[in-house]
């Protein structure tokens, strides 16, 4: 069997759940595959998933289209490649505390933002904040990444990005009410917040292997939408001991449409990518010009 690892961009949650059904329910192994699932748990995240992959500790990664584009970009390049998005629609949002006096964006300016230190993550708030009338005047704090959450369930930090379908849930499981602002609302054309990314030249000698392993995942997620409490069980074992509190079922009801149908999994359009690259040049966010398909294939689907 091909042996392939794939670093989870954060501990199992919903986000995750087609690739644990697809390893409880044999799709991969259906697929003469034998994959280990990773998480940033295992080193504290000291290293990000991309970073696995550029390392070769893991042979796929999950991670936000932004890091795509700064692997590309860094002083020595890595030719990281999105090769499938989990999520048809963005589903993540900058997010406060219902109680602390923000109404919009621009209520941050002076407050605290709880960043996971992202190469792009910063402007793009400051932005959003400026697009809603604010200065973009906010302070940066770099908590542990894994830690981060629980700044703002303790009124540590005053904002920070989540996934809705997630932390969002967690904070209704907690009685934490929150204000969610996404990027959409604030003209900042996000594209995808979570997609499997791979170094493009290993696509060549790997493709059959990654080839299918696409597919059993895709099978895994399909899974999840047909049959939920079934999926909710499998996922429920791996979800850490901190979120076993979190309503499965309501993470999940609020994420299946995101995971698309048997035909749209996994595929990106481009003219989202190309209208998020454009708007972060045009910003000055980053200023090398890139190709769409340096960033994006759709040849493992």
């Amino acid at each position: 069997m091909t042996q392939l690892t794939i670093a989870l961009d954060w501990t199992p949650n919903i986000n995750h759940i087609g690739f644990f059904v697809a390893q409880e329910l044999g799709y991969y192994q259906h697929h003469d595959l034998a994959v280990q699932i990773i998480d940033p748990s295992m080193d504290g995240y000291q290293s990000t998933p991309a970073k696995n992959v550029e390392t070769g500790l893991a042979h796929l990664a999950l991670a936000p289209m932004e890091s795509v584009i700064s692997y590309r970009t860094k002083s020595t390049p890595f030719d990281l490649i999105a090769v499938a998005a989990l999520l048809q629609e963005d589903l993540s949002a900058i997010v406060v505390r219902d109680d602390a006096g923000i109404q919009s964006p621009k209520d941050l300016d002076g407050r605290t933002y709880a960043s996971y230190k992202a190469r792009y993550e910063d402007e793009i708030v400051r932005q959003m904040i400026q697009n809603d009338g604010g200065k973009g005047e906010i302070h940066i704090e770099y908590p542990q990444k894994l830690g981060i959450w629980n700044t703002i369930l303790k009124g540590q930090s005053d904002a920070t990005w989540i996934f809705m379908n997630w932390e969002g849930v967690e904070a209704m499981a907690e009685n934490v009410p929150l204000r969610y602002f996404k990027m959409s609302d604030y003209h900042v054309p996000y594209s995808y917040s979570t997609v499997v990314v791979a170094e493009e030249k290993a696509i060549q000698n790997h493709k059959e292997a990654y080839t299918s392993f696409l597919s059993a995942t895709r099978e895994g997620y399909m899974h999840s939408r047909q049959h939920p409490e079934e999926s909710i069980h499998v996922l429920k074992k791996y979800v850490p001991e901190h979120d076993q509190h979190i309503d499965l079922r309501m993470a999940l009801n609020l994420s299946a449409p995101a995971f698309g149908t048997p035909g749209t999994w996994g595929h990106m359009k481009e003219e989202n990518v190309q209208t998020f690259l454009d708007w972060l040049y045009k910003r000055q966010i980053e200023t090398q010009a890139l190709k769409l398909g340096e960033l994006i294939s759709h040849h493992l689907l």
